[in-house]
């Protein structure tokens, strides 16, 4: 899984780098906005299925028919918002050339909905090289589609057609390499126990969307398109590095600790162990995104971007602590604990929603930054809280 984050990251940065010096700042500000908008519709649609077929002990095969049916509904009517309310959406951010951009990504929903949820297997027993191997020739065929039709059209959509080539690909393998034969099946009461197990998990997640997107919104909204993608390319440099490191950790710990939740000792062992390693890997690389970020920033993206260079170094801070502070979230799902998760991001979000319009207006986009920083430390007095809790009622 490391090499897999490893090598999707480089292949992401190589494809940002390029598209950095082929594309402008504005042109990233409009891909913002449709990813935005696109990553809230699914989040607040979230089914939390993927979380369910992981922490069932027993054979997930009679949920995957209804799971699949389920997916597909859900990526049809995300398409049928995005495509129809696109003008609205565009007219909120004061940027009519979204609106293209935003009718061309409602494909990607609707093209989601058909991949094999039997696709978790590769998660839930351990199988991770063949998880890289998936996964990596998903980003790849993203970023050549992608960095191709930059050259030749110079133009923001680039961006989504290299996302509909990768999810094409991805339906295709996810039929042809998982042998797990599914129907079209819609069974009620299975549906029921997975959406009240998994409303956990889709507060969660979109309490996680408010806090990691609340400032891209208000970024887009008051300031402009072009802001937004100075905002979004900084954030990507510094926090994507070092949350690469987080999402390793929430892959193969989460269904680790779920097979050996039985024994706390061992769980709460293996915990402390995972929090020292990802501690030790995020320090050293936040201190070198602080004291370098200018020669980074010039190397990687050119003059155009010499901008970002503050946000770099506010950035690299909050990308550390947070990292840090999110693997413990692992632990609480192996337990079902959701709501503790849920009820960490949600503080995130207060921290965030006071300070950000003040100090986004007089601050600019390091106001931005200043206050996603100060909701991700406000979370972490909860999480400690949690952490604490648990231990004494599992000890």
């Amino acid at each position: 899984m490391g090499l897999l984050r490893g090598s999707t990251r480089l292949v992401g940065y190589i494809k940002l780098f390029i598209l950095a010096r082929l594309l402008l700042p504005e042109q990233f500000g409009i891909f913002g906005i449709a990813s935005l908008v696109l990553a809230f519709l699914e989040i607040i649609t979230e089914t939390g299925i993927n979380v369910f077929l992981i922490q069932e002990n027993t054979d997930i095969k009679e949920y995957l028919n209804t799971a699949w049916v389920v997916s597909i509904f859900r990526g049809v009517f995300i398409s049928l918002v995005l495509f129809f309310l696109s003008p609205f959406i565009a007219g909120f951010f004061n940027n009519p050339d979204a609106i293209f951009v935003l009718r061309l990504m409602a494909a990607v929903p609707l093209l989601r909905g058909f991949i094999n949820p039997a696709i978790v297997k590769y998660q839930k027993e351990l199988l991770f090289k063949k998880e890289f191997i998936y996964r990596i020739s998903v980003y790849t065929i993203d970023a050549i589609v992608a960095v191709i039709l930059a050259f030749i059209t110079k133009s923001a959509a680039s961006f989504v057609y290299g996302m509909i080539a990768g999810v094409i690909f991805e339906v295709i393998f996810t039929h042809l390499a998982v042998r797990v034969k599914i129907n079209f099946e819609f069974i009620s009461h299975k549906v029921k126990r997975v959406v009240n197990r998994g409303k956990w998990v889709m507060g969660s997640t979109l309490f996680n969307y408010l806090f990691e997107q609340g400032d891209d919104i208000v970024v887009g909204r008051v300031l402009n398109s072009t802001a937004l993608g100075f905002y979004q390319m900084a954030y990507k440099i510094t926090t994507l590095p070092i949350s690469e490191v987080a999402s390793v950790v929430t892959t193969v710990t989460f269904p680790v600790y779920v097979k050996i939740s039985g024994d706390f000792k061992r769980l709460l062992k293996a915990y402390f162990k995972t929090l020292a390693a990802v501690s030790l890997l995020v320090i050293p690389f936040g201190l070198i995104l602080l004291l370098f970020a200018e020669p980074l920033v010039r190397i990687f993206l050119g003059e155009n971007w010499l901008s970002i260079i503050p946000v770099v170094r506010v950035m690299s801070f909050f990308g550390a602590v947070r990292a840090i502070a999110v693997s413990v979230h692992p632990l609480f799902l192996a337990i079902k604990k959701q709501q503790y998760v849920t009820y960490i991001t949600l503080f995130s979000i207060l921290g965030l929603g006071i300070t950000i319009v003040p100090f986004v207006l007089k601050y600019g986009i390091v106001g931005a930054a200043y206050s996603a920083t100060i909701g991700l430390l406000v979370s972490i007095p909860v999480t400690l809280f949690y952490l604490i809790k648990t231990i004494k009622n599992k000890g």
